[in-house]
């Protein structure tokens, strides 16, 4: 049924001005676009769209290795692939075979039966009340930050690298509670490494065994290898810990013990909810799939937080006006207090703040993904086995639903603004069925620890602009200064 009313609608399209042939640009007469996609592919695919439209078809690499995709800007077209049409388009491209084998087979890579499983049993943990729980965890870390930044030299730090530190320890004490000391250090160390190795051989044309001893290969086992050490390390020691207390986790109660998320007692942390998560048939994780669930938290639970609020902080530096309403806010609502959960609904400017920043500069600014079936997007016909791109970071850009795109505004993001546009002309958590699971913890997190730095500090940008790089996530390659200034 699904593949005759694929068919319907390739030949309908077809026949109403649909193109077997996506327009696109030619490159290079050997390579194609590779170079362009390789040095500089935001602004290649800001270019495409501008000048082809809003699918456009890629080739890249020398003959007999060259690869070919296409490209979806518009609102429309995101929604099709992500929500209308996503059965026919899975996680099935080397990247993510790449990370799979890197980081397990958890829930950002899973697929099928194995997805449907890993969100049942996790699902219950991303409530919204599980997830106001761990807002304490938040208001620990702010704290220890700000008394670092006290003490910074000159007053000058570099929002990207302190972002980074700040969100792996964030989503460390609430993966790990009182362990948090124990995996930081590692994680630090390793995910860059990893990264860089997912995504070297992911767009790779030619992948070499991971067994042959080549310097990447090497690099990057060593920094699977440390990571999982440090995971499997802690699993093992909460089950022993389990058994030692007859089987109740965390502590003799059953409460967590001292390895809740503030690292002070009476709370579960995340671990502790994943090693007891049972579906309706008493089905559990293994410690394989704990580890597997573990690295993707931190991945996505710490490179997307910081990346969000490291751009929202800068950008405040860089906009004094924004910056003193946003300050406005938070001294009334925060006090002298540590932020709490219900804070959040009582701070919509920073809110918005945070989702203007995550428009500029969203985490994720580009998602693959592989169709199974010929079908339709946004006009164009889709081959079956297509690789496909979507870019949030052209949509996010898009002129037809953005006026001056370029420009830093929170108020585009009033409630009465965003009722009047395309529900996927904003889209930096993904959306349909594969949406990220975290959001709603992300935008507590990334709110209050705004809020908290806004309150404590003035900023004033060093550094005027960034120079990015495409990893696993949006990179920052150059530094994002900013001078700080406590306030009273």
């Amino acid at each position: 049924m699904a593949q005759t009313f694929a068919a319907v609608t390739v030949a309908a399209a077809t026949g109403a001005g649909g193109s077997k042939r996506i327009p696109g640009p030619p490159g290079l007469p050997l390579v194609g676009s590779l170079f362009d996609l390789t040095r500089r592919p935001l602004r290649t695919y800001l270019d495409a769209r501008r000048d082809y439209g809003d699918v456009v078809r890629f080739v890249a690499g020398p003959p007999g290795l060259r690869a070919e995709f296409h490209a979806v800007f518009s609102p429309e077209g995101a929604h099709q692939v992500l929500a209308g049409q996503a059965a026919n388009f899975r996680k099935d491209n080397s990247f993510y075979d790449e990370l799979r084998t890197s980081l397990g087979n958890g829930l950002l890579t899973s697929q099928d039966g194995d997805y449907q499983r890993q969100r049942r049993l996790i699902q219950p943990l991303f409530t919204r009340r599980r997830v106001d729980g761990y807002a304490r965890a938040v208001g620990l870390e702010c704290r220890a930050l700000a008394d670092r930044w006290r003490a910074a030299p000159d007053g000058v730090v570099d929002v990207a690298g302190e972002m980074s530190r700040f969100a792996l320890r964030t989503v460390s004490r609430i993966l790990f509670g009182s362990d948090v000391e124990a995996a930081v250090d590692v994680v630090h160390r390793s995910f860059p490494v990893l990264g860089e190795f997912v995504l070297e051989r992911g767009f790779a044309p030619v992948r070499l065994p991971l067994s042959w001893p080549t310097p990447s290969n090497r690099r990057g086992g060593a920094a699977r290898r440390d990571l999982y050490a440090v995971c499997d390390r802690i699993i093992a020691e909460r089950a022993r810990r389990a058994e030692r207390f007859g089987g109740a986790p965390g502590g003799p109660d059953g409460t967590g013990g001292a390895h809740g998320p503030g690292g002070s007692g009476g709370a579960e942390d995340l671990l502790e909810l994943l090693t007891r998560a049972r579906g309706e048939g008493g089905e559990r994780l293994d410690p394989d799939e704990l580890r597997d669930q573990v690295l993707i938290f931190l991945l996505a639970g710490h490179e997307t937080t910081a990346t969000s609020l490291a751009f929202a902080l800068f950008l405040l530096a860089k906009h004094p006006e924004q910056r003193r309403l946003a300050q406005r806010e938070a001294d009334a609502v925060l006090g002298g207090r540590e932020p709490q959960a219900a804070d959040l609904e009582a701070l919509p400017y920073l809110t918005r703040v945070l989702k203007e920043a995550m428009r500029l500069y969203p985490p994720a600014s580009q998602m693959g993904r592989r169709s199974v079936e010929e079908s339709v997007v946004d006009g164009h016909v889709i081959p079956a086995g297509a690789q496909v791109i979507l870019a949030p970071w052209v949509t996010h850009r898009h002129p037809a639903h953005w006026e001056e795109p370029d420009r830093f505004d929170p108020d585009r993001f009033l409630p009465e603004r965003e009722k009047a546009r395309h529900r996927y002309a904003w889209y930096p958590f993904g959306g349909g069925p594969r949406a990220c699971i975290g959001q709603h913890f992300s935008m507590l997190e990334s709110v209050l620890a705004l809020g908290a730095l806004l309150r404590d500090f003035d900023l004033e940008a060093v550094d005027r602009g960034v120079r990015l790089g495409q990893g696993i996530t949006l990179q920052v390659k150059s530094p994002m200064r900013v001078r700080l200034t406590p306030r009273g």
